[in-house]
């Protein structure tokens, strides 16, 4: 996984923090520096921390001021502005924690810049709920059964077939304006899913659960 990167925004805090001996890189924006500095995460292993520092508060942080990248550009998120200096520094594939959460307009618009990504880098959100993230045309995921799984169109998604879920999909299509395929879940311990055109966010529950629990 040292291929991979790591990176920390600022939406809800983690319930838990990743291994940061799986990484070759790791880095988070500014807001999301004072969460990992309160739950003692070891700052020394962070590459950059890159936003415009209108959070930078405490005498204690000049210590990493030689790990800030200042980022200006106000028509872009710091979200937006970090996975640019991942992949200038040669990373295709990155772990995203604190993307969901707090004001949805930020939410929203993180999913939003990974999908101006998602051709360019491999990007997985990952929550206290699931792990969330856009899927190629043919997709296949095992270890699943019992796992809740819901697939998003963004915006929409055409000839989608779906095998290993409760509600199967057979040459169907999901819009964000009519029918989307949210709240599934996996009766196989493998899912698979194939589609012709669109693009499809895909989630999955991290614990199994118990039905009926759909809503």
């Amino acid at each position: 996984m040292r291929d991979k990167a790591l990176l920390f925004i600022n939406g809800n805090v983690p319930k838990s923090l990743p291994d940061p001996e799986n990484y070759g890189l790791i880095a988070c924006t500014d807001g999301a520096f004072h969460y990992l500095k309160r739950m003692g995460f070891p700052l020394d292993k962070l590459d950059f921390i890159s936003g415009d520092f209108d959070s930078h508060s405490g005498s204690d942080e000049d210590m990493y001021e030689g790990k800030f990248i200042l980022t200006l550009d106000q028509e872009k998120t710091d979200f937006h502005k970090a996975l640019e200096i991942i992949q200038e520094r040669g990373f295709s594939e990155v772990d995203v924690f604190g993307g969901s959460g707090g004001e949805q307009d930020h939410f929203l618009g993180n999913l939003t810049v990974a999908y101006g990504f998602k051709e360019q880098i491999k990007i997985k959100f990952y929550d206290e709920f699931s792990e969330y993230y856009f899927i190629p045309h043919y997709f296949t995921l095992k270890g699943v059964k019992n796992r809740m799984i819901s697939l998003y169109p963004f915006p929409s998604v055409n000839n989608i077939t779906t095998k290993g879920l409760n509600w199967p999909l057979t040459n169907e299509s999901l819009s964000i304006t009519s029918r989307i395929g949210t709240r599934n879940f996996a009766v196989e311990d493998e899912v698979s899913i194939e589609y012709e055109s669109g693009d499809v966010l895909f989630f999955v529950g991290i614990k199994e659960i118990e039905y009926p629990a759909i809503y």
